[in-house]
């Protein structure tokens, strides 16, 4: 299972350490962080105890107006589960009695500016990117007018050749060789790079370029969904297919379905732009737009 620590938190978002300074090695598994509101009340049934805590002004409100006996049974029955830590929002204080109780369990206490709900929506992308499962797979990703495409095909068969066209064409590079693939949901996948190779695009004859110094920041994005999976191969007179409007097939990463297209190479042949008829036309499906539907109206109506 992967995890990230509580300081891997801290330094993403800057937080201020309140206590718990020796702690920031506690892992977080889970991708959500929790408001606890219920339990502190004595309700503990569902309690996600392994969530990063976030404490909005509610909370701490409600806290600050208990009584001390009160508050050191109801936040003692809290810590007591021993969560990977508790966040502060809106930068409150009036801490101390809060300070006092993790710094007994050993729980990191934290402090952010951000109000909560964007606090949330931030920590919650980040841990949901962060303990994706992942896979790495030898290809290109690209996004290609913001549709996000893996090109994939044997060495040599011309990938990266067609990424740059792609660039110089206006669209973007994700990954070059190695493109890392991120579960994100049970629907969805994101492309991104493995940090090494970030920028880099390996063209034969030429070799190593970076897409971000020839061609400006607009040639690099640093992830994208993945909603094409693109095989580029080798000509074969026999294999094209040429009906209206092809079954589609699928190819699969972790569990998600992703369609695939094949385009058979050939000298002189506009693989780029092929790509980017695929993407346009993956797009205009998603809108419930079918080219061969649309024809076979026009033939019905003579």
């Amino acid at each position: 299972m992967k995890t990230v620590t509580v300081k891997d938190l801290v330094d993403r978002f800057g937080l201020e350490v309140l206590t718990g300074h020796t702690q920031l090695h506690r892992t977080i598994s889970r991708g959500r962080a929790y408001r606890p509101g219920l339990e502190f009340v004595g309700y503990f049934d569902f309690f996600p105890h392994s969530h990063v805590q976030v404490l909005g002004q509610k909370e701490i409100t409600y806290l600050h107006k208990l009584t001390e006996e009160q508050r050191n049974e109801r936040i003692g029955n809290v810590v007591k589960y021993h969560p990977p830590c508790f966040v502060v929002t809106r930068n409150q204080e009036g801490l101390k009695y809060l300070m006092k109780y993790c710094e007994e369990e050993g729980i990191p206490l934290l402090r952010t500016k951000e109000p909560t709900n964007k606090f949330l929506e931030l920590v919650d992308l980040y841990l949901a990117k962060a303990l994706a499962p992942e896979m790495s797979i030898h290809g290109v990703c690209v996004n290609v007018s913001g549709i996000g495409i893996l090109l994939r095909g044997k060495s040599g068969v011309g990938k990266s050749e067609t990424a740059h066209t792609l660039i110089r064409r206006g669209h973007r590079l994700v990954a070059d060789d190695i493109v890392v693939l991120k579960k994100i949901s049970q629907e969805t996948l994101i492309g991104t790079h493995d940090v090494k190779t970030k920028e880099f695009l390996a063209l034969r004859s030429i070799g190593l370029i970076n897409v971000t110094r020839l061609y400006g920041r607009k040639a690099f994005q640093e992830e994208t969904r993945i909603v094409l999976d693109i095989e580029l191969t080798k000509w074969e007179d026999k294999a094209l297919n040429n009906e209206l409007e092809l079954e589609m097939k699928y190819t699969e990463y972790m569990d998600i379905k992703i369609p695939n297209i094949q385009i058979q190479l050939q000298p002189g042949r506009d693989v780029a732009g092929l790509v980017e008829a695929a993407a346009n036309s993956w797009y205009l499906r998603q809108q419930g737009y079918s080219a061969a539907e649309e024809f076979m109206k026009r033939l019905e109506q003579g």
